[in-house]
């Protein structure tokens, strides 16, 4: 198993638990902190029975859609929180801890795949064989394999966790979009990529604030999202007073599925595991572990080869209904990244006025794909004109990327 991250130490803990002798290459310490901070609805938590991995829960999760200036608030009815990073790692690491599990330290170079195993050859000339490798050492794994379909998009974004002249947000809230723009000027609001405030209140008077891009290839430069979090603090009289931690985010949103014939095994961002609409992974690595540890399991059980072994987990992790909801979220995204601000506020707002366990179930990837599109019809039903004919229109590979979903 190749990686040390979270997707990484989620795949090895479900197949520990299962008795699976396994072997970890990662470049850093796997028990060195988590630098990322992950959010996540709590409902997802709930229903896998990991609600003690919280740091932080919000019962009042709102957001901002409306013109520049507004104060009114679209509240979503449904707790949010912040994954403690000590807590869910230390959850893995124990896991792992429990049956036979092997760290090395180091990366690999090559893999040569034969019949019966793999061998996977370290920049250090170490040699490391296995049964079956799984690459979760992130989407800009060279290991696994993927078709080039043009330009892939980047979701960008600037935060500061911190202490403020002023609360950014009020007591006890978190913000999920804040689409208020009142703090650009007019050419920004119009001509240049919307981008939105993310944030929630840490108590004890700390703060994590976040300027945000949707998707978008190029990426929005992190000097852009850095300059508009400023300035949208200043244009509110607020000022940083004490910088706890910075964070830097640009991850692919739209990455096309790996070649499910290949040997090697992605699992996280190297399997395209990032959800293209909202850029959720964590809780796609809870719900999916244990059904592609499942899988390796009976494969080892049967006997496959390393092949057929592969093969079998490709299947588990991506069958058909995921493929084509997949191709159907990258569908919609290649909508959204040409939406101006305007758009995008009445596109959110109509969005978020569907049920919530339409909107809940569209955001992590719970619905099936029926629901799914049935959810995004009456989402088209009940939107604005303005945002119906942004949706209408066919440019790029929209076309491509719907016949796809046909033809899987």
């Amino acid at each position: 198993m190749i990686g040390g991250g979270p997707a990484a130490l989620a795949i090895a803990s479900e197949l520990v638990k299962r008795g699976v002798d396994v072997e970890g290459l990662s470049t850093n310490d796997p028990a060195a902190p988590l630098q990322n901070t992950y959010g996540i609805w709590g409902r997802e938590v709930d229903c896998l029975g990991l609600g003690n991995l919280l740091g932080h829960r919000w019962v009042d999760s709102v957001s901002y859609f409306e013109s520049p200036g507004s104060e009114a608030a679209f509240p979503h009815h449904l707790d949010y929180g912040l994954l403690d990073k000590t807590r869910i790692q230390e959850h893995w690491l124990n896991q792992c801890g429990k049956g036979s599990m092997v760290w090395h330290r180091g990366k690999a170079k090559q893999i040569h795949h034969g019949l019966q195993a793999s061998k996977v050859i370290t920049e250090a000339g170490e040699m490391l064989e296995s049964r079956l490798v799984i690459d979760a050492s992130g989407h800009d794994s060279k290991l696994v394999q993927r078709p080039d379909e043009g330009p892939v998009a980047g979701q960008a974004a600037y935060g500061i966790v911190g202490r403020f002249s002023k609360a950014p947000v009020s007591a006890g809230q978190f913000v999920l979009m804040d689409y208020r723009s009142d703090h650009l000027g007019e050419i920004e609001r119009n001509a240049e990529p919307p981008t939105f405030l993310y944030a929630m209140d840490l108590g004890d008077g700390v703060f994590f604030i976040e300027e945000t891009s949707l998707a978008l290839a190029p990426a929005v430069p992190i000097a852009v999202l850095k300059d508009r979090l400023h300035r949208r603090l200043a244009q509110r009289n607020i000022s940083v007073l004490e910088v706890h931690h910075e964070e830097f985010c640009l991850f692919p949103m739209n990455l096309p599925l790996p070649d499910l014939n290949q040997q090697v095994v992605g699992f996280g961002g190297s399997a395209s595991m990032v959800h293209p609409a909202s850029g959720y992974l964590v809780g796609a690595l809870l719900r999916r572990a244990p059904g592609l540890a499942d899988a390796v399991v009976s494969g080892l059980r049967a006997d496959l080869d390393s092949a057929e072994l592969a093969c079998l987990a490709w299947q588990a992790l991506w069958p058909l209904g995921l493929r084509r909801k997949h191709a159907l979220y990258r569908y919609g995204l290649e909508k959204l990244m040409r939406f101006q601000e305007r758009q995008l506020r009445e596109f959110f707002a109509t969005f978020f006025s569907l049920s919530i366990d339409e909107w809940y179930g569209f955001l992590t990837n719970t619905l099936t794909f029926t629901q799914l599109l049935g959810s995004m019809i009456h989402l088209f039903a009940i939107s604005p004109w303005r945002v119906r004919w942004g949706l209408m229109q066919q440019q790029g590979r929209e076309l491509s990327l719907l016949l796809r979903i046909l033809i899987l």
